[in-house]
């Protein structure tokens, strides 16, 4: 019998209406994992096993009087630790929110209590997601379970890297510049980056505004289904979810491929583009071709902007809602004596903030500076639009592109930690779907000769993430 740790949502629903082991255990085989595993990875920042235990008891005996539970009930997941969890430590992965214990659960959070989530605990990330190899964390680095020499990707590194290990059977991150896809890609898992506004928000503490978004990360197509299922829809707590209807995700998985259209970018298989990847990518869809889709190079001309596009905008953003961390609200007070309001800011946000949120927080203020907004921000904003219109020119031909998630595998810890702007590269391929407002998922698509995996990326136009999962499910099928 497979170890329950390893089994996916899907099998660990059938299993459990079935009797054949109860959350409870399910829990157990998860706390053991982490016991074994995680002080070497580092996907944890906290585990609640007290928690973890009293919902499962709870599933479990509500099971046994015959109630019907939807199906995410008593199945263990980590939650990011950006996400609101009420009575739980919420911190950012920051210094300067160490000790905040949220008063109200982030949306998500709730609808997933309301579906009978068995929280296992808060998982790793960069601080305030600004990152993208999880190094940027007061709790220290996360590393990759196929290498632990190498980074899990970031900033949902500790999220990614919990799933692949088998330390959780299923996971929440948000993705701004590629926050899922690519420690998705480098963990070997599937991440899903819903449209913009497709899940809510509320509760979620914001880096870029106009740009996050909240998605899973899991072990098959199936499971994305179905907590996407139970997370999507209209939320009045944030005004950015457009009432669009939800439809039954899990009924596109089945679907044939037969005659779709796929685009590959030729901007996405270039220069910098490792020969690995590329060749992996193509490999995969190879075999959806021989499936009977039909393929054919596309041209997204504007690619080459993304980056500069979001490293002004998503730092512009980052300033404006870090902007309430001060100290005196919430958030840690200096430490020594102050000699007046301005000093006491410098002290609570220099002791508090880490370097790369420093970093950020001066390249926003300065683009939303007087004289600079104009000649940065709101050219970077035109800029966006023009990649807007480049996706929807291509979808006019093709129902899906096709590309890499990330230029190279999984690189090594340190690596490029000292380098801004060779990390920030490392979004290059998976920004341009995040400024237009894309679904996209990562999917695994094999490995590179020394065993580290490899991710491509299905995106599809806004709020067709049923489209991106009956891709994916094909995928998954060859």
């Amino acid at each position: 019998m497979t170890e329950l740790n390893k089994l996916t949502i899907s099998e660990a629903y059938k299993g459990l209406r079935a009797k054949e082991f109860s959350s409870e255990d399910l829990v157990n085989a998860c706390l053991t994992a982490i016991g074994s595993k995680d002080g070497d990875i580092n996907s944890y920042v906290y585990v609640d096993e007290d928690g973890a235990y009293d919902a499962a008891k709870h599933f479990d005996k509500k099971l046994s009087l015959g109630e019907d539970l939807p199906v995410l009930a008593g199945i263990p997941v980590g939650i990011k630790d950006l996400l609101n969890t009420k009575g739980v430590k919420t911190t950012c992965c920051s210094s300067f929110l160490r000790d905040f214990v949220p008063p109200y659960d982030a949306t998500v959070v709730e609808k997933l209590r309301d579906e009978g989530m068995v929280m296992l605990g808060k998982t790793n990330l960069d601080e305030f997601a600004c990152g993208a190899s999880t190094e940027h964390s007061c709790f220290g680095v996360t590393k990759n379970p196929y290498d632990l020499e190498r980074v899990a990707g970031g900033s949902s590194g500790g999220s990614a890297a919990c799933v692949a290990a088998d330390m959780a059977i299923y996971s929440i991150g948000t993705d701004t510049g590629g926050s899922i896809r690519q420690p998705a890609s480098f963990c070997g898992v599937y991440g899903m980056k819903v449209s913009y506004g497709r899940v809510s928000r509320s509760g979620v503490t914001a880096m870029a505004s106009s740009w996050d978004t909240i998605g899973s990360f899991n072990k098959t197509p199936e499971d994305v289904a179905i907590v996407l299922q139970a997370i999507a829809g209209r939320d009045r707590r944030d005004l950015t979810t457009p009432d669009v209807a939800v439809p039954d995700y899990s009924s596109f998985l089945d679907k044939d491929i037969k005659g779709l259209k796929i685009g590959l970018p030729k901007e996405y298989f270039g220069e910098g583009v490792d020969f690995e990847v590329s060749e992996r990518v193509k490999d995969a869809v190879a075999k959806l071709e021989g499936a009977g889709a039909k393929v054919e190079e596309v041209s997204l001309p504007s690619t080459k902007y993304a980056v500069a596009v979001y490293y002004i905008t998503m730092p512009a953003e980052l300033s404006a809602n870090l902007e309430r961390f001060d100290g005196i609200r919430y958030g840690k007070k200096p430490q020594g004596n102050v000699k007046d309001l301005v000093d006491f800011y410098f002290q609570s946000r220099g002791e508090g903030f880490g370097d790369e949120i420093k970093r950020r927080i001066m390249i926003g203020t300065y683009v939303l500076s007087a004289g600079y907004f104009d000649a940065y921000y709101k050219k970077a904003q035109r800029v966006r639009t023009v990649i807007i219109e480049d996706f929807k020119k291509v979808f006019k031909k093709v129902d899906v592109i096709i590309a890499p998630v990330s230029p190279t595998p999984a690189f090594k810890v340190g690596e490029l930690v000292d380098d801004p702007l060779s990390m920030y590269m490392a979004d290059a391929l998976t920004i341009p779907a995040s400024a237009a407002g894309l679904p996209a998922i990562s999917c695994p698509a094999g490995n590179s000769s020394t065993g580290l995996p490899i991710g491509l990326q299905v995106i599809a136009p806004q709020f067709e993430e049923g489209t991106v999962l009956q891709v994916a499910s094909a995928l998954s099928k060859l």
